[in-house]
């Protein structure tokens, strides 16, 4: 594609560079607006500087990737309800042999979560148990949380839900689930590795080192803290809903066993209001029944404890049929969420087979949808709309087809120097622009310019894509949301926050990405 009229080209570029500033930094100053909006804002100035037409706007919008971001965001939000990440942070702790292995296993912990439950459900789940356990053994946090962020990065690269960049790869490329994630996981696997051997070999040190005696804090956290954590979105505001066993167990509250007892002792207090005098007092006739009566009070004094006696044995059949329902619930979420990822793997349509799982358990659960439904990310669809406006019209302008003409000769992927150039631009763009957009501008130039090859080498370029472009988050603290939300996520814990700086960020960034990268494309298949 050539360049395009000279005032398309300007206006073009200034829409796309509003996009980018309120992508890279959603707080500036002038327009503090967020990312969302600012994807909203490039998308509409594109259509009103008429570099796109409002038709080619709506059918610049992927549905697929939005339909399939939209299924795994439900099926995440019921796995966290049926306890899924809280049973991942008991295992982070669970017979741990010291500061060495807990970072091991934060690493590995987190790089398998991402894979299958993307790389930013897993830190917002993971980051507080992370935080605990550090302060729960006095440890310096900062190894631990770079762990954590960096190995989600990572994990995300093997499969094509770990990650939105690979969710608009695998869309665009047509490559099978199965195949992507043959193609992807040796490089991954070791990346994890090779990532916490760096961890180790930079904080090893440090991780004898108790907290205190770095920073002078001790803070102690109670095993029961770290299991008990629970994640709560901060999204739409709704009534909480009963839990299984307050719903089947309505009898073990405190009203109303206090009001069976009170009604026990009133029946007591009326039936031994009978007198012995009465019998001395009545007609010989009357005698047997009065005796007779005495006979009934004394069963009606059994009573009491007859009634308190059925009133536990109900109260244990109803706790044991709201536990049985409950374990029953979570195992079914477990197998439709094992049943989603064997159809992905078999190759069946990846968007409609998330949609299906997401509404199977929106049906299993058999109650409004509606709190759940409330932990979908909506603004962060809405921004996918937004960019891919925005980033077809910056097409449209014809500069990323020129830039790319003038480095395609360098960036043949049939030779080492080639993939090495490539893999710099893109982790270069990725931390500049972000990796969804670098996706999105550079995936059909570059798998076109493969093709030209040949066709394994077609779907070679997609791979090499998709993994330094994910890579490439690791680099610095605004390189991936994932490192954000981790920070945030840290430095919000109620009396336990820490703040991860971006030089502590990138002093461990930059040679674990660089390293991290080279040794997986050559595991690239």
């Amino acid at each position: 594609m050539g360049m395009a009229g000279s005032y398309k080209m300007v206006l073009g570029s200034m829409a796309f560079v509003v996009f980018w500033i309120l992508a890279v930094f959603p707080a500036v100053p002038f327009l503090p607006v967020g990312r969302t909006a600012g994807s909203l804002l490039g998308a509409v100035l594109m259509v009103l500087f008429r570099v796109i037409t409002p038709d080619e706007a709506y059918a610049a919008i992927d549905l697929p990737i939005l339909g399939l971001l939209f299924g795994t965001m439900v099926v995440s939000a019921y796995l966290e309800r049926a306890d899924m990440f809280k049973y991942l942070g008991k295992l982070l702790s669970w017979k741990s042999k010291g500061a060495r292995d807990l970072l091991c296993r934060i690493c590995l912990i987190s790089a398998i979560s991402s894979a299958f439950f993307t790389n930013d459900t897993s830190c917002v789940i993971l980051t507080e148990f992370v935080l605990k356990i550090a302060r729960q053994h006095n440890l310096p946090p900062h190894p631990f949380l770079l762990a954590l962020a960096s190995s989600a990065n990572i994990g995300s690269s093997a499969t094509p839900i770990g990650n939105p960049q690979n969710l608009v790869i695998a869309i665009q490329s047509k490559i099978s689930f199965g195949d992507f994630v043959t193609g992807i996981l040796p490089a991954m696997f070791v990346g994890v590795c090779v990532n916490a051997l760096i961890l180790l070999v930079m904080y090893w040190r440090l991780l004898s080192v108790q907290k205190d005696e770095e920073e002078g804090i001790s803070e102690v956290v109670a095993e029961d803290d770290v299991s008990s954590h629970r994640f709560m979105p901060a999204t739409m505001s709704h009534l909480p809903s009963l839990n299984c066993e307050e719903f089947m167990d309505p009898l073990s509250s405190p009203s109303n066993i206090n009001g069976s007892s009170a009604h026990a002792d009133t029946l007591r207090n009326k039936v031994n209001s009978v007198d012995e005098h009465e019998i001395q007092g009545a007609p010989d006739g009357l005698i047997g029944s009065v005796r007779n009566s005495n006979a009934s009070k004394e069963a009606v004094n059994a009573i009491p404890s007859t009634e308190a006696s059925a009133v536990q044995n109900s109260e244990q059949k109803e706790s044991k049929k709201g536990r049985w329902k409950n374990r029953s619930w979570k195992l079914c979420v477990y197998l439709v969420t094992i049943g989603l990822l064997v159809a992905l793997l078999v190759g069946f349509n990846m968007s409609w087979t998330a949609i299906t799982a997401a509404l199977a358990l929106v049906v299993l659960d058999f109650k409004d949808a509606t709190p759940c439904l409330e932990k979908v990310s909506y603004s962060l669809l809405i921004f996918f709309c937004g960019m891919f406006i925005t980033v077809e019209g910056f097409n449209k302008t014809g500069i990323p087809s020129t830039l790319w003409d003038f480095m395609e000769p360098y960036a043949k992927i049939d030779r080492v120097s080639g993939i090495a150039v490539l893999a710099i631009v893109i982790l270069v763009l990725s931390n500049f622009a972000s990796n969804v957009p670098t996706v999105l501008l550079l995936g059909g130039r570059v798998a076109a310019s493969a093709a030209a090859i040949s066709t394994s080498e077609e779907k070679k370029a997609w791979l090499i894509l998709a993994w330094v472009s994910t890579v490439a988050g690791n680099l610095s603290l605004l390189g991936s949301a994932a490192n954000l939300i981790v920070c945030e996520q840290a430095h919000r814990v109620p009396h336990l926050g820490y703040t991860l700086s971006f030089w502590k960020h990138l002093k461990f960034g930059l040679p674990s990405t660089l390293i991290v990268t080279a040794i997986g494309l050559t595991l690239i298949r």
